[in-house]
């Protein structure tokens, strides 16, 4: 067990670590101190003796916001989890309560995700958790470990993110792939036939340095090429390349049938059969008995559900997970 010191502790105010918190999740000493409830010149004091203790600006007026500086972004996680900690050991592990809570959820996400659940996602909490934000981030998959353990984020959902022994994990959907054109632009049929597949100009999804990206792999194994003129890492651009120019955008299905019609695309199903990794939804194994995070991942659930994204939900018990040992 790791020592304390509490003569050190004893000197220091506590109740500066929450005006910091706030001052984190607010970006304003006028916000932050309407959330702690307290007067303007008592949040501004308070920072104020923060700066000397710490030895730092940690917060610096960019226009109408007050930006963290580098030592405040390090001490921003390791402060939130004391203070959920202290929270949960004080109220003896209370029951989470969605409508009242106040706090932000942060989720990596794989691009395809970030356009199909935010909208639904963000919906969803409005109208059940008015004071629950949410904060969606790209992120690599070899950063998604640590920062599920040291809190970074409370959720990744993708499907490029592996499974490890620290992590528990969910399968949301296996990932269908579909392509998109414009009929206008390109005379081809519908189901796109193979040689017109293999003949026509292509855009991609891509998040590495290859035209091909995403689905180079799927291709190798299926034997078959295709040329690829434009590759960007966002499937909206992806898409709206085949809007404006003869060229097929192959893309998740998931995202096809949502967002190629608003963009006048004629959507088929592939031509040639591609295998790719299925969704997941991880979090830390810490997390598994977190009312907050467990309530979490069941709105993400009944997201896909709503919007008939996954057949797995119906085939899991609600709330269920493989968690891997």
């Amino acid at each position: 067990m790791t020592t304390i010191d509490h003569f050190n502790l004893r000197s220091f105010d506590l109740n500066l670590l929450v005006a910091f918190d706030a001052l984190m999740a607010e970006g304003s000493v006028t916000k932050a101190a309407r959330r702690l409830k307290i007067q303007q010149p008592a949040m501004s004091h308070s920072l104020s003796t923060l700066r000397v203790l710490l030895q730092d600006e940690l917060f610096i007026r960019v226009g109408p916001t007050m930006q963290p500086t580098a030592r405040a972004q390090s001490l921003a996680v390791p402060i939130r989890k004391a203070l959920r900690q202290a929270q949960l050991a004080l109220t003896g592990g209370a029951e989470f309560n969605p409508s009242t809570e106040e706090r932000v959820f942060r989720i990596a996400m794989s691009p395809e995700i970030e356009l199909l659940l935010i909208p639904d996602l963000t919906a969803r909490l409005r109208r059940l958790a008015p004071g629950i934000k949410l904060l969606a981030r790209v992120f690599p998959h070899e950063a998604v470990e640590p920062s599920l353990e040291d809190g970074s984020i409370d959720l990744a959902v993708g499907c490029t993110y592996t499974v490890t022994s620290r992590r528990s994990s969910e399968k949301l959907y296996d990932t269908g792939v579909s392509c998109c054109f414009n009929a206008d632009l390109m005379t081809l049929s519908n189901p796109v036939g193979l040689t017109e597949y293999l003949s026509a100009e292509h855009s991609t999804i891509s998040q590495n340095e290859t035209l091909q990206g995403c689905i180079k792999d799927a291709l190798e194994i299926a034997g078959v090429d295709i040329n690829v003129v434009a590759a960007a890492p966002g499937y909206m651009s992806v898409l709206s390349a085949a809007q404006l120019s003869p060229v097929i955008a192959t893309v998740p299905t998931r995202i096809a049938e949502r967002y190629g019609p608003l963009l006048g695309l004629e959507v088929s199903p592939l031509p040639v059969s591609l295998t790719f990794p299925a969704v997941n939804m991880v979090w830390a194994k810490h997390a598994d008995t977190d009312p907050a995070n467990g309530w979490l991942r069941q709105q993400i659930r009944e997201s896909f559900a709503r919007t008939g994204l996954t057949e797995a939900i119906a085939e899991q018990e609600p709330g269920s997970s493989l968690v891997f040992a």
